[in-house]
């Protein structure tokens, strides 16, 4: 068990980067990075997915360890074509 926990606590000290910041790393529109991050396991999604309003209103927080293994998998989709 104590493996477990420094692995849950590695994870909320990791760096989170905000939308805004993947997008200009990888010089990609803030709606794509969205669109890639939302639903990946291990996003911190901040607000209502099904608001009253028209508009919802959700904050991404995307550790680097999912960074980096949507970025791996997206270069090896690149590669195998």
């Amino acid at each position: 068990m104590a493996v477990s926990s420094q692995i849950e606590t590695s994870v909320h000290i990791e760096r989170h980067y905000a939308v805004t910041e993947i997008a200009e790393m990888w010089n990609l529109s803030s709606d794509k990075v969205r669109e890639l991050f939302e639903r990946e396991a291990g996003v911190l999604v901040i607000g209502e997915s099904n608001p009253r309003c028209k508009r919802r209103y959700l904050t991404l927080r995307i550790p680097q360890s999912v960074v980096e293994r949507v970025h791996a998998r997206l270069s090896s989709k690149s590669v195998s074509r």
